[in-house]
């Protein structure tokens, strides 16, 4: 909006300040100042007939005696202050909000139903280096076919780019071995408990190893975190060594993968379905062929045949979902990471725990003790304190 008009004394006419009629007053003779009289009592220096004139007020200019009058005030242009106008898009916030809302969801759904599935085939089939290298070979065939019919971008990578990807692949691969020899021994609801102390490994390891500082309020969070697992640990009823060691490991390899993965991937422009994806392939091939020298083929061919034969066919279909569903919580987990803040995924991801650690105690009658839902409480609230702590 204009709020003020700038005329000079060579352009100013009637029609510049009103475009109504107005009535003719007769004219009358007034004394002007002399040009001259000026000078003298302003001096050259101070008047200038090449600058223009900018009238701030015509109400001591008695030219023409009218009742009404236009005041007509005039400004520099460079004064003029810009329109401050904050355009808000709810609809986009409320789509975004729904967005992200629905990879949670999808995140918890796809998380606890694999952990529903895969629970069921190391109880069948007890061989869990196996299971883990079908995992990871699920969901490099769904990418490799989803690249080669164009459904999926495939990924523009160079030689750095897998070199760098090398050392996270190492640290994934023993992470998710580690986990599921863990729940092939425990309960699925123990395994989650015990891995919810991957901040306390996070903080350590961080602090010494790499001499990063952190403020009071995040060690003082994983005094519960650590007193809440070691409740957990020691009032729960089927405690197996192998299977806490098991927690504990993938919990520490978690870590060293998401520092290799900062460290190393930084400035590739890679999403995070692509990125998980290329992880896949290479944890793969880095697994495989220790699979086959700890299991080994005639291990396998035994197992596989003594689980069908008490399962019936719904074993086939319980590895292949454990498969397909391992690979689709991990790849909306990391397609969410492009969407949210690292502070709502450290969130979403203890809200993941605790639906995985709720819904296996009820599916597969779980025996808590009062005493062990504590210490799952306490490790869990730590968590998310120092999710809040860590920002």
């Amino acid at each position: 909006m204009i709020s003020s008009m700038k005329c000079t004394a060579s352009s100013l006419t009637c029609s510049a300040f009103s475009n109504r009629k107005l009535p003719i007053a007769r004219p009358q003779l007034v004394t002007l100042p002399t040009i001259n009289n000026v000078e003298q009592n302003m001096g050259p220096s101070q008047l200038c007939s090449q600058k223009p004139l900018y009238l701030s007020s015509t109400e001591n200019l008695a030219l023409v005696r009218r009742r009404r009058v236009t005041e007509c005030q005039a400004y520099e242009a460079d004064r003029s202050r810009p329109l401050e106008i904050n355009i808000e898009l709810p609809a986009e916030e409320a789509a975004q909000r729904f967005k992200i809302g629905v990879y949670f969801a999808t995140w918890w759904a796809l998380n606890v139903v694999f952990n529903i599935y895969n629970k069921k085939v190391l109880n069948a089939f007890p061989y869990p280096w196996l299971t883990s290298t079908l995992s990871l070979a699920a969901g490099s065939l769904m990418m490799l076919v989803s690249w080669a019919t164009r459904v999926a971008e495939v990924p523009k990578v160079n030689l750095d780019f897998w070199k760098a990807l090398f050392p996270v692949a190492v640290a994934h691969t023993i992470g998710h071995v580690a986990a599921t020899v863990s729940m092939s021994k425990v309960a699925v609801s123990f395994t989650h408990i015990i891995k919810s102390g991957e901040p306390a490994f996070s903080v350590l390891v961080s602090r010494f190893l790499l001499g990063e500082a952190f403020p009071m309020p995040v060690y003082l969070s994983l005094l519960p975190i650590i007193g809440g697992c070691a409740l957990a640990a020691v009032t729960e009823l089927n405690f197996n060594m192998i299977g806490f060691m098991g927690a504990m490991i993938s919990n520490l390899a978690f870590v060293f993968r998401n520092i290799f993965s900062k460290k190393g991937m930084k400035g590739m422009s890679v999403s995070g379905m692509n990125y998980y994806a290329c992880l896949s392939i290479m944890s793969l091939l880095i697994l495989t062929p220790f699979a086959i020298a700890v299991e080994g083929p005639k291990v396998w061919a035994a197992g596989w045949q003594t689980a069908v034969s008490q399962i019936g066919p719904n074993f086939v279909w319980w590895v292949a979902a454990q498969s397909v569903f391992y690979h689709l919580y991990n790849q909306v987990s990391y397609m969410s990471l492009d969407q949210i803040s690292p502070l709502t995924f450290s969130i979403g991801n203890t809200m993941k725990r605790i639906s995985v650690i709720v819904s296996s105690i009820l599916i597969f009658h779980t025996p808590v003790q009062p005493i062990n839902a504590l210490g799952a409480a306490i490790a869990i609230l730590g968590t998310f304190l120092y999710s809040q702590a860590k920002q």
